[in-house]
């Protein structure tokens, strides 16, 4: 997955909106004001970091050469996946969905049930 296939993903999840909090190089997607995948635009390699439950987190580290724990980030929380090495799409989407449900969960009711009638 580019990061172009990787920001149209993004964009057409309910509620989401692309931003840039940081700096003009690092592109930030949240859910009803919440980040749930980042990603920096001058990398070399294209990576993001995507929240993940801890449990996982440390379970696809183990696993997969191309997830380690989140760059910047709480390494407890977040996980960096390395998106151009060989994962599949398939896989890459789940670990954005993911994110991005967790995120979602956490949110006040009201904003959930605002997303849901999106």
């Amino acid at each position: 997955m580019n990061i172009e296939e990787f920001r149209n993903y993004c964009l057409n999840k309910k509620g989401v909106e692309e931003t840039f909090p940081f700096d003009e190089n690092t592109l930030v997607f949240k859910v009803m004001g919440k980040m749930f995948a980042l990603t920096g635009l001058q990398r070399e390699e294209f990576q993001v970091n995507l929240k993940c439950d801890p449990d996982y987190a440390v379970e696809l580290r183990e696993e997969y050469g191309d997830i380690i724990a989140g760059y910047h980030m709480s390494k407890k929380h977040w996980n960096t996946v390395f998106f151009e090495n060989g994962l599949e799409t398939k896989f890459l989407c789940e670990l954005i969905d993911q994110s991005y449900d967790l995120v979602v969960k956490k949110l006040k009711k009201a904003d959930r049930e605002f997303l849901e009638n999106l």
